[in-house]
């Protein structure tokens, strides 16, 4: 199941960015990952805010906030295009949560790690992609029917 985790600096956020931006960024990982939008899915995945004390970033030029957003899926759930419309969704949703405006888009660095088939447990049983695949195939046929 997907996960993503935003770590920013304290009070980089707008207060509406700090409501809204973990179930954003959820739905921009769904939606990339082409997973159904169900209730099921959605309560698969997880999104985290992390949010560091003052003065724990910066970089050799400025002290201006940085965003780092961690995206973890199985490996091949996402090709190079669901990847890069995943990086751009994203970049686009934590810039709007901050305030910020597209000219600011490099201080967002997106990565994604692909977990290796096999590695990836929940609910006491390894889950594999095909299991995954199967499971959104059930919640799409549901929702068409």
């Amino acid at each position: 199941m997907p996960m993503i985790r935003l770590t920013v600096p304290a009070g980089a956020l707008t207060q509406e960015g700090r409501t809204t931006v973990q179930r954003d960024l959820a739905a921009v990982l769904l939606r990339w990952e082409g997973a159904p939008d169900t209730a099921f899915f959605r309560a698969q995945a997880w999104s985290y805010l992390v949010e560091l004390p003052e003065g724990a970033q910066t970089t050799a030029a400025d002290d201006a906030p940085r965003f780092l957003v961690e995206v973890t899926v199985p490996q091949g759930a996402l090709s190079e295009r669901r990847q890069a419309g995943l990086v751009e969704d994203a970049t686009k949703t934590v810039l709007s949560a901050a305030g910020l405006s597209p000219e600011d888009a490099l201080r967002v660095w997106v990565l994604v790690h692909e977990q290796p088939d096999g590695t990836w447990g929940a609910g006491g049983s390894v889950i594999r992609h095909a299991d995954l695949v199967a499971l959104a195939q059930q919640g799409k046929e549901r929702a068409d029917a």
